[in-house]
């Protein structure tokens, strides 16, 4: 009947499901922060993050029988609220096991470049990366070998411009795309540049060199990682990213 009020109780179990996904919603979320702000190491950060996990299945687990308990012509309400802990949940959940995926997915290196016999050196970077757990120094052979086998698109860009052109369109790009330049070095060639992840604040150093080669240049391009063993694409995915918006960028620009 219209109008009628609907006198059935909100079933708890619902409302249990929705507070341990928005819990574990915060712990997941902090997990990242914590480290980012110095609150906590890595390795509690990523604790929290498993811990977190655990709870959005325990919350989703919670929720469905929530689900049942209210659903539609049941003796209970709370529906929605069951209906909101278990997509929270499952969101707090994917995000870590998408990570998981990924890294599953790709060799456990942290240092990705365009010319694997001869990276890019770091120079103006080498004090900032005086403490990081990972050396400046690229890892040879061993690291190029899985490199090529799982990411073969990250290879050198050849550009119509002549050097000098190239530096000012390489160098444009690497500001938008937001990194923290640490050197630019138009006679040499060199740009190094620091990238900060959003939601853990790893810090990831990029070197760029820029050479004549034939009527135009070259760029190569090496991004590393200062802490972790794996970087879950990260480094190439930055680097591949980078080439294509300095194509983009070029693609209109003409030598001079």
């Amino acid at each position: 009947m219209a109008g009628s009020r609907d006198d059935r109780r909100v079933t708890p179990i619902a409302t249990v499901g929705l507070a341990l996904a928005v819990l574990a919603a915060l712990a997941g979320l902090s997990a990242g922060l914590g480290y980012r702000f110095g609150w906590w190491p890595l390795g509690a950060g990523f604790g929290l993050l498993r811990y977190a996990a655990y709870g959005a299945l325990a919350a989703m687990a919670v929720s469905v029988l929530g689900l049942v308990l209210a659903r539609p012509g049941g003796e209970r309400r709370g529906l929605y609220r069951a209906l909101a802990g278990l997509v929270i949940g499952a969101v707090v959940f994917g995000v870590p096991w998408s990570y998981l995926r990924a890294a599953q997915a790709v060799p456990p290196i942290h240092d990705i470049t365009t010319d694997t016999g001869n990276p890019p050196a770091f120079v103006a970077i080498l004090p900032l990366r005086a403490d990081a757990a990972n050396p400046p120094e690229y890892g040879g052979e061993e690291v190029a070998a899985q490199q090529r086998a799982a990411y073969p698109a990250v290879q050198p860009l050849n550009m119509p411009l002549p050097p000098e052109r190239s530096f000012e369109e390489a160098l444009a790009t690497a500001v938008d795309q937001g990194w923290e330049i640490a050197a630019a070095v138009p006679a040499e060639g060199r740009i190094e540049a620091t990238d900060t992840t959003l939601w853990w604040g790893f810090k990831d150093d990029v070197v760029i060199r820029i050479v004549p080669e034939n009527a135009g240049s070259r760029l190569d391009i090496r991004s590393k990682s200062r802490v972790g063993l794996g970087d879950v694409g990260t480094n190439a995915a930055r680097i591949e990213a980078y080439l294509e918006k300095l194509e983009e960028r070029i693609s209109g620009a003409s030598p001079s």
